[in-house]
């Protein structure tokens, strides 16, 4: 099976990014229940949308913070699993 990964992403609105997988697959992902509903002082601060924003690929992922203060399961992502 060949390695799914994020090529590009594309903040929309909110707490919300369009995805760019290398197969060619498209997802749009809302993160906001994950960040309102497990408060942690690593990520608090991408509730604000200016910090969200911030976003980049690194090695496949799509990741907040210096060092990686936020990232999900790439897999999950893929099948347009909203982080819970």
């Amino acid at each position: 099976m060949k390695r799914v990964y994020i090529e590009d992403a594309k903040y929309l609105n909110d707490l919300s990014v369009r995805l760019h997988f290398n197969d060619g697959t498209e997802r749009d992902i809302n993160f906001a229940h994950f960040l309102k509903t497990r408060p942690h002082p690593q990520h608090n601060k991408y509730i604000k949308y200016s910090n969200f924003k911030k976003f980049r690929i690194e090695n496949g992922n799509i990741v907040w913070g210096r060092n990686w203060d936020l990232v999900f399961d790439v897999w999950n992502l893929y099948q347009g699993k909203n982080p819970a």
